[in-house]
């Protein structure tokens, strides 16, 4: 039994230093309004509660806003005592009116993490709008085998995971 655990331990630490670090996820959703009205609305960053899966985790966190919501600069944070929501900060980096809003998540619990974001808003008609949301970051090591873990949940069993690629 020993052998054995020794055998887990051994392929948990080796496994991860041959897979990337990186990651990428990236989701699309098409929208019944206007490119003028969804792109007003998404880049608020106080409207993100209203669609945001994590912000309906907890709808007891504690939130925060600096600066002036939907201009590069303001910052957004969260603190919450859910294990899948922890504490964090979004910040408008820049904003490309109409098309592009970029922004950077920091996350501090339950682990520190930096990543880089982005809504992009495409109209189809004057009546329909795609909405491409995305995020990428690095996991090091050894936490990068959980990119390995999502992988092949998603590839089995093809349930929703946030991580890919």
């Amino acid at each position: 039994m020993i052998y054995g655990i020794l055998i887990a331990l051994g392929l948990i630490l080796i496994i991860p230093l041959f897979i990337k670090k990186e990651y990428s996820v990236v989701r699309e959703i098409l929208i019944d309004k206007p490119k003028f009205w969804v792109f007003g609305y998404i880049k608020f960053l106080e409207n993100q509660d209203n669609f945001s899966v994590w912000a309906s985790l907890d709808p007891d966190m504690k939130k925060g806003m600096k600066g002036v919501d939907g201009t590069a600069g303001c910052i957004s944070s969260w603190e919450s005592t859910h294990k899948n929501v922890g504490c964090g900060e979004q910040e408008i980096i820049k904003i490309l009116e109409g098309e592009r809003i970029d922004y950077e998540l920091r996350f501090l619990k339950p682990f520190k993490s930096i990543s880089q974001a982005f809504f992009i808003t495409e109209a189809l008609t004057n009546n329909k709008t795609n909405v491409k949301w995305g995020f990428n970051g690095k996991m090091n090591y050894p936490m990068n085998i959980m990119l390995l873990t999502a992988y092949l949940l998603y590839s089995f069993f093809k349930k929703e995971v946030y991580i890919c690629e």
